[in-house]
């Protein structure tokens, strides 16, 4: 059986969608025609913009646009954050198509719109995710971060590393040093350290099961006591206006006393903790030499941070 031909609209912002089948509209204009190859079958009418297309099915599945935007979310569960370039190629679509997909995902509350792209939507202040929870976000950025970090890191310092998936990743990172000192409140990140030359101050305290930090008027006491050259301090929010935030009370006041032990204190996190807020203040930017992180940042944020006199290492 022979199928009819089919005219179309076709404009020019549409594309082809993976597995060689056309993306359409009613809206389009194009004509198909059986049994002729597409290159033979293409052509144009510079007036009217129309353009004739062949196809070996009798009618090409159009991507719906809420089929594009759940695959974006997925690519955004799965990556930690996604790019309005890299995503109009994928989809084959232009970048209006994708930043207006972006803005309704951002309307339904379903992503947190950011120059060039989107993250995950904010979460509450309270949302504290488990330490195993994190480790599968933003790893690879988490990776570079850490490397950046060693990098300012010289032998016979002391140093502190507070809880958390970044701070674990400067940890391993650090193994191979020969004479350093690491006060931290993370069991974990002391048992990273373990075996190795590197000599490890665990603070004490009450542990919180879902982040293996210690925390409490233990951990605060040993800390007062003690004296570093550099903190590198991890948080699950930073608002460059309201500062660094933790969803925990306890663990808010034993970053607190960090901050005010070290000599420098470098803030490392991902860009998916910039814009948010969690419930507990740690310290306001102005605590800060120096942050690390990766170029995902929002610019407005980035302005904001050089304006402060603070450094920044994008990696």
């Amino acid at each position: 059986m022979g199928y009819g031909k089919t005219v179309i609209r076709f404009s020019r912002g549409s594309r082809a969608r993976p597995g060689g089948r056309t993306a359409l509209s009613s809206a389009d204009g194009l004509n198909l025609c059986s049994g002729q190859t597409k290159q033979n079958a293409i052509k144009r009418n510079p007036a009217a913009r129309t353009v004739i297309y062949t196809t070996d099915s009798p009618q090409s599945i159009p991507v719906l646009n809420e089929e594009r935007r759940r695959a974006i979310l997925d690519l955004l569960t799965h990556q930690g954050r996604v790019l309005v370039t890299e995503l109009a190629r994928q989809f084959e679509t232009s970048q209006v198509t994708i930043r207006k997909d972006l803005e309704v995902l951002h309307a339904r509350g379903l992503v947190h719109r950011t120059h060039g792209g989107a993250l995950p939507s904010r979460n509450g202040a309270l949302e504290d995710p488990t330490l195993r929870e994190k480790e599968k976000l933003h790893h690879q950025e988490k990776l570079r971060i850490a490397e950046s970090a060693v990098g300012k890191v010289k032998e016979g310092q002391v140093l502190i590393l507070d809880s958390g998936t970044t701070t674990t990743a400067i940890a391993r990172a650090l193994r191979n040093f020969q004479n350093l000192t690491i006060i931290t409140n993370a069991v974990n990140i002391a048992a990273e350290l373990a075996g190795t030359a590197v000599e490890v101050i665990l603070t004490g305290g009450t542990m919180r099961k879902n982040s293996f930090s210690l925390v409490g008027p233990i951990a605060e006491e040993t800390l007062r006591r003690l004296s570093a050259d550099l903190l590198f301090l991890g948080v699950d929010g930073f608002d460059v206006h309201f500062g660094l935030s933790t969803p925990n009370l306890l663990e808010a006041k034993v970053n607190r006393v960090m901050v005010e032990v070290a000599k420098k204190t470098v803030a490392v996190c991902d860009s998916s903790k910039f814009g948010r807020r969690s419930l507990s203040l740690i310290a306001p930017p102005s605590a800060l030499q120096e942050v690390i992180t990766d170029r995902g940042v929002p610019k407005s944020d980035l302005r904001a941070l050089k304006q402060a006199g603070i450094e920044v290492t994008l990696v």
